[in-house]
């Protein structure tokens, strides 16, 4: 299939970027390990790329046993990384399973043209002779650009995706092969490294035998992909935790359509009249997975409240589609706040030592979308002490107090927060991360010391308040301040 103009321009692009990444004369392996097949599988049915990578690893060498596997990247494919997870399969057929490993970024050994690594930590050492099964999943962002950059509301939305048919390995490959997955059989072109096997919505790249280490073989694809492209810019996430029964949520959010820019004037009436052939590419509606048994749901933006949204629920799981004022096409945006209450006895428990500790779900509620900045806000009952966070990923930790709304500058890893009728104000942890994805969307906990005491302390307010009040009432009542005698 001959490719336009245009593409062949990105490829010869593509090429001279990717150029020195080709096999040198001075091949460099960290240890002598070799691949004996590798498959990998990508999947580019969202805007989202997904990209399944199942190696069988053999230590064929006579060093001492290998405690780690490199994974290489090429370094303009590094910044798009959200999520990297590995494992190692156990057993065989039915009885096998996975064991996580742990991934840490590496620096590797001498590589050509600033190739990044990252280290698999095994769990027991490769010894000479083994080989094992090792799964990997890594999750990558913004790596699909729209190709045209601008497109009317009547056109489909096309993008590309360039990559290497040959992985990118400090090791030799015996045999691979590569799949990639487009959401329609509609691919305008595509680059042929043979064999290349074109069937339906795959691309079959492979198999290819005995590539050395560092090989590199750069790919474009060019297809149709109509799928929202939502990014959510910045989501700021409060929750608030009552001891009296009560988990209140607010979620802000600023939303954007990051696929192919909208060019020429939005006609609602083409919009409506022609659904499946004008602004195939926009989106009207999102479905925001809530936790069960939520309450007391609002959606609101600016200019107030908004009726178009539908809450399904169930003993499982709550849904909450929402509809923003106009549909959003490529470039268009939206800024919106989504509240609701959740009961506490599902999510606040106590732990052995004493400590309470709230157990929720980090990331976005929103479906199959990106986060490039996300902050979760805990805010505590008054009089916590000592709180720590538990993230089972790297997160960062503001270091700000706020009096009253004043944010100053500190070493603590908390800000204050006061409320109604507080006194000494609320400790609030601050989780910061960036390129959040769906893989995120695990559970973390927020421990801290809390004395049941200060539960008292809004009741007591109030109720010297009233005392207070009365007193004076019956002061005024029985004084005279008359100037006669």
């Amino acid at each position: 299939m001959e490719a336009p103009a245009g593409l062949r321009l990105a490829l010869v692009f593509a090429v001279l970027v990717h150029f020195s990444l080709l096999p040198t004369s001075h091949s460099l392996s960290s240890q002598d390990l070799q691949i004996v097949s590798a498959e990998r599988r990508i999947d580019l049915t969202s805007h989202i790329t997904r990209v399944y990578l199942t190696l069988k690893v053999e230590n064929t060498g006579t060093s001492p046993p290998a405690s780690e596997i490199l994974l290489a990247f090429p370094p303009t494919e590094v910044d798009h990384i959200a999520l990297l997870k590995a494992a190692v399969a156990v057993g065989k057929k039915k009885k096998k399973s996975y064991l996580p490993l742990d991934v840490k970024p590496s620096e590797g050994p001498e590589a050509p043209n600033e190739t990044k690594f990252f280290s698999v930590l095994l769990l027991n050492p490769l010894s000479v002779g083994e080989s094992l099964t090792l799964e990997v999943l890594y999750v990558l962002t913004h790596s699909l650009e729209p190709f045209p950059l601008e497109i009317s509301q009547s056109e489909p939305q096309l993008v590309y995706y360039h990559d290497s048919a040959i992985l990118l390995s400090p090791y030799h490959i015996k045999q691979q092969i590569t799949v990639i997955k487009t959401p329609s059989t509609k691919v305008e072109s595509f680059s042929r490294v043979e064999p290349t096997d074109h069937a339906g919505t795959e691309l079959k790249y492979g198999p290819y035998e005995d590539r050395s280490p560092y090989s590199f073989s750069p790919i474009i694809v060019h297809f149709e992909n109509n799928n929202p492209f939502a990014v959510v810019e910045e989501l700021v996430r409060e929750v608030e935790i009552s001891h009296w029964g009560s988990l209140q949520i607010t979620e802000h959010y600023k939303l954007v359509h990051a696929g192919a820019q909208h060019k020429g004037v939005f006609s609602r009436v083409e919009y409506q009249s022609r659904p499946s052939l004008s602004g195939v590419s926009s989106f009207k509606n999102l479905i925001a997975r809530l936790p069960p048994r939520v309450h007391s749901v609002y959606y609101r933006d600016e200019i107030g409240n908004i009726s178009s949204s539908h809450l399904r629920k169930d003993s499982r799981k709550s849904e909450l589609e929402i509809e923003p004022r106009y549909p959003l096409f490529g470039g268009w945006k939206a800024t919106f706040v989504i509240g609701y209450g959740l009961p506490l006895q599902d999510f606040l428990f106590e732990s052995s030592d004493g400590r309470r500790y709230l157990n929720f779900t980090f990331g976005c509620p929103l479906a199959e979308t990106v986060v490039d900045k996300l902050t979760i806000k805990v805010v505590l009952p008054e009089g916590s002490k000592n709180p720590f966070a538990i993230v089972p990923f790297p997160v960062e930790q503001s270091l700000e107090v706020s009096y009253y709304g004043i944010p100053l500058l500190s070493s603590a890893e908390t800000l204050t927060s006061y409320s109604y009728l507080d006194v000494v104000g609320r400790t609030v942890v601050v989780l910061e991360k960036k390129n959040v994805v769906p893989e995120h969307n695990s559970p973390f906990q927020v421990y801290y010391n809390f004395n049941p005491i200060f539960m008292l302390a809004e009741p007591l307010m109030l109720a010297s308040v009233f005392f207070f009040l009365f007193v004076a009432c019956v002061a005024y009542l029985h004084i005279d301040l008359s100037i006669r005698k």
